[in-house]
Parts: structure tokens; C-alpha cells; sequence
């Protein structure tokens, strides 16, 4: 009985200093900036932030709670300034609504109202719809390669 933890000892072991790189798969720039995309927004989130917008004549805060699933589905409530308090955006897929508690609606923004600023800030509605889109917007490319050396 004495022998068996160390034979799954030693045998532990010598999985461990395998040197895994012969088994690596050849990624393209694109996949490997997927995954790590992926890897960054998880499966879920949830958060709460705060935006400083300051203009030249005037500066406000916008405080907010966010929800999002994938890249797919993403919902933002307003909790401050009073004014916008209950408002609430959100996003499936390509299409986004406004929930706007004074007039008790949800609006869908039109392809129209996506390049108009999000809430007096630099962010565009389109931004907030495409946010994850770094896989898309860019062109990747690997420049070189380093292979990992043991010390």
C-alpha cells in the first residue's frame, strides 16, 4: 500500500517537467487575440463604475451598475446623477434599447441615433454595441516568436 502515493508521486512528477511546447497547437494572431479577449470578459460580468465627462464649460459624473453575458448581451443601469437615475441600456447582439423611466418607453435606437454621443461622453452608442470587436477592427499578425527557455 506504501508504494502506490509514491508511484502516483513520481508518476505526477514526470507529467510535470514534460516540456509541453512540442504539444502546442499553431495559432494564428487572430486566435490567440480571441482567446485572450475571451479570457479578459469571461463568460459573465458585473460592475459598478463611475464616468467623468469634463468639456471645456462644464464636467458631470455618471455612476452605473453593468450586467453583461458574452459579447452578446450587456445591460447598464443609471444610479446617479438623480436626473438619469432608472435609465437603462441595453444591448443583444447588434441592437440596442433605451429604457427611459420620465416617459415610462423602452426605445430601440434606430441605425440613425448609433453615432451620437452616449450620455454627454466621448462614447458613441455604435461604441457600446461593438465594444468587443477588437477581433474585428483590427488586422493581427505575429511579429515574432520566443521559445521558453529553463533557467
Amino acid at each position: 500500500m506504501r508504494d502506490k502515493p509514491i508511484c502516483l508521486l513520481f508518476i505526477l512528477a514526470a507529467i510535470i517537467s514534460l516540456d509541453f511546447s512540442s504539444f502546442a497547437q499553431d495559432l494564428s494572431a487572430r486566435e490567440i487575440v480571441k482567446r485572450a479577449n475571451d479570457k479578459a470578459n469571461g463568460n459573465t460580468s458585473q460592475g459598478t463604475m463611475k464616468m467623468t465627462i469634463v468639456r471645456p464649460d462644464w464636467s458631470r459624473e455618471v455612476t452605473m451598475k453593468s450586467w453583461s453575458k458574452g459579447t452578446e448581451y450587456y445591460l447598464i443601469y443609471i444610479t446617479e446623477p438623480v436626473r438619469d437615475k432608472g435609465q437603462v441600456f441595453m444591448k443583444r447582439g447588434q441592437d440596442m434599447w433605451n429604457w427611459m423611466p420620465s416617459i415610462n418607453r423602452m426605445i430601440k435606437l434606430p441605425p440613425s441615433m448609433m453615432g451620437q454621443s452616449w450620455m454627454g461622453s466621448d462614447f458613441t452608442n455604435d461604441d457600446l454595441v461593438r465594444m468587443n470587436s477588437i477581433i474585428d477592427d483590427f488586422t493581427h499578425q505575429i511579429t515574432g516568436s520566443e521559445k521558453n527557455r529553463r533557467l
